[in-house]
């Protein structure tokens, strides 16, 4: 008999899953759980706010490459798990399973004091959405960008797209003819903002904000934000305009569950993507806690690379096989700045920087364009 598989979510992780499982396995049955039938490719908001990209452009209907792959598709929210995760409590119902692959994500901690007063991109796009219409409605003043990590869980961070908003932001305002209305500052409780992409790149981007006029505002904890303005332990500055990027924890149904967790909220999860102590439930991406070192990055291309090994490993313990998949390490993005991009690139042995270049930008787009083709 086929086994069931269950798959927990629609995103980078969840669909590189499916596509590792059917390769190894084309007799499985496999079934996603995900509100939507869409991959939102997230990566694509940063250009939302110039109009270089739309909502219609990164939203990816996913019932044919449902069909191709032979997966059933729950229209559902998880709420909860039973019986050591072999039934997944659904709002659509109870789905029983013989192997679970959790793929939701992680949940921004919105408890800093006035939050709702900035905006948090990578909520999605309706929030890059808000982004460019806010753009486009202020005529000056001053525009705050910044985030902060989870302090229990230091990987749990998501700077690289904060970093993309603001120089994209500047090169918008430049092209536009009305930079010199706006004033950029940069914001972030540490000194090094952004250290898990290396030493080297800490100094480009910094140098980068101050070759653009961008004023920082480094190494104070933040306290609270107020309606047009940024409080910190080290001083006040007023903002009419403040993308806000908290750190991530685990999803609320987490709570509804015996799944051990990490300090900071997590999923725990092995060198394998195995959840300890339990029997055929595995996790990847934003949703698990992972050894490795402490700048492990929690973006798509990690959760790819999780994907992979935990796809094999699945179906080697159901094969009654002892899982041996790791997944590799590796920090890779271009940050992009709406006309050029700069490729930073780490491993556990080697690290790289490219500096900013306007053939990286297009990369990135080329990048976009041959990732989403195997699910249109």
């Amino acid at each position: 008999m086929a086994a069931c598989i269950t798959i927990l979510g629609a995103g980078f992780g969840a669909l590189s899953a499916v596509r590792a499982l059917r390769h190894r396995d084309p007799r499985a049955e496999i079934t996603l759980v995900s509100p939507r039938a869409e991959l939102h490719y997230l990566p694509g908001i940063i250009w939302i706010p110039s109009g270089l990209r739309t909502r219609e452009q990164l939203i990816v209907p996913l019932g044919p490459f449902f069909q191709r792959m032979g997966v059933r598709h729950v229209a559902a929210e998880v709420t909860g798990l039973q019986d050591g995760g072999r039934t997944v409590l659904t709002s659509a119902g109870a789905l029983p399973n013989d192997a679970l692959l959790v793929a939701t994500g992680g949940r921004f901690i919105k408890k800093l004091p006035g939050i709702e007063h900035a905006i948090t991109p990578c909520e999605g796009i309706a929030a890059a959405e808000q982004i460019r219409d806010r753009l486009r409605a202020l005529q000056g003043g001053t525009i705050a960008v910044g985030f902060a990590a989870n302090p229990q869980e230091p990987q749990a961070v998501r700077g690289g797209p904060m970093f993309e908003f603001l120089f994209g932001i500047d090169t918008q305002l430049r092209r536009e003819g009305r930079r010199d209305r706006f004033e950029l500052v940069f914001f972030n409780p540490s000194t090094e903002p952004g250290n898990r992409l290396g030493p080297a790149t800490v100094r480009h981007l910094l140098a980068e904000m101050a070759r653009r006029g961008i004023r920082t505002h480094l190494g104070h904890k933040m306290q609270r934000f107020e309606p047009g303005k940024v409080v910190t332990e080290g001083g006040e500055f007023a903002a009419d305009l403040i993308l806000f990027m908290p750190g991530m924890t685990g999803n609320a149904w987490f709570d509804q569950t015996d799944l051990p967790r990490s300090p900071g909220g997590l999923l725990q999860a092995d060198e394998h993507c195995r959840v300890p102590g339990t029997e055929h439930v595995w996790v990847v991406g934003d949703s698990g806690s992972f050894p490795g070192p402490d700048w492990m990055p929690k973006q798509a291309h990690m959760a790819d690379l999780q994907a992979r090994a935990a796809a094999a490993n699945l179906l080697a313990a159901l094969a009654g096989r002892k899982p041996t998949a790791r997944f590799k390490v590796e920090l890779a993005c271009i940050i992009d700045s709406l006309d050029q991009g700069t490729l930073v690139w780490r491993t556990p042995t080697r690290q790289r920087l490219l500096p900013p270049l306007r053939a990286m930008h297009w990369a990135k787009r080329a990048f976009e364009w041959n990732y989403l083709r195997p699910y249109r």
